[in-house]
């Protein structure tokens, strides 16, 4: 594969893959370079560095993963809808295995870091306003955010774990059930809901 048919997105998809693997230690342009059967010069035409790379990456899922997914909510005008749509999306297969985990065990990582802060606060303002759009107080819908959030959080981590012991958590027919549970624990109390 040239340069000329290596994109900046081959590079921050195997960076992405490669942080979801094995952390932020594990993105280093050598390793990347060898899975995408290329030199490491090819990776110095699209980035500067590894913290290039990194950065874009990380600004690729933000965008991915966040950005889009709620644009695409805010076609759904019933918020009741729309709530059930985003638990589907979050609590479905992930795109790339393992990678909000990994993210979130790197919090402290001073290019995660600002990232993550973006991600999460616009995540929980997000889930907050559906909640205040189905009835709740602005506090009460942040907590009810917060706890929401943390549901997905754990979610994920638990699908780093042994599928056997909790296939409840893989998507597929076992996930259906507990996903609509959870959707109505998350939902309890609300007004504007069945």
């Amino acid at each position: 594969m040239s340069r000329a048919q290596l994109s900046a997105q081959d590079w921050t998809n195997a960076a992405l893959r490669a942080l979801a693997d094995g952390g932020v230690a594990a993105v280093r342009v050598d390793v990347l370079a060898r899975s995408l059967g290329v030199t490491r010069g090819s990776f110095y035409w699209h980035f500067a560095d590894r913290d290039a790379l990194l950065q874009a990456a990380l600004a690729q899922w933000e965008q991915t993963v966040t950005a889009q997914v709620i644009e695409r909510m805010e076609d759904v005008r019933n918020p009741l809808a729309r709530f059930g749509q985003l638990v589907g999306v979050a609590f479905g297969p992930e795109p790339i295995p393992g990678l909000q985990p990994a993210i979130m065990a790197h919090a402290n990582h001073p290019i995660v870091e600002p990232v993550l802060r973006r991600v999460t606060a616009r995540r929980i303002d997000y889930i907050a306003e559906i909640y205040q759009d189905l009835g709740l107080r602005p506090a009460a819908a942040r907590q009810r955010a917060i706890i929401c959030y943390a549901v997905y959080l754990g979610w994920l981590d638990l699908r780093r774990g042994p599928a056997d012991v909790v296939p409840e958590v893989v998507p597929g027919p076992d996930s259906i059930a507990t996903i609509d549970e959870i959707m109505r624990i998350l939902l309890d109390g609300v007004t504007g809901t069945p």
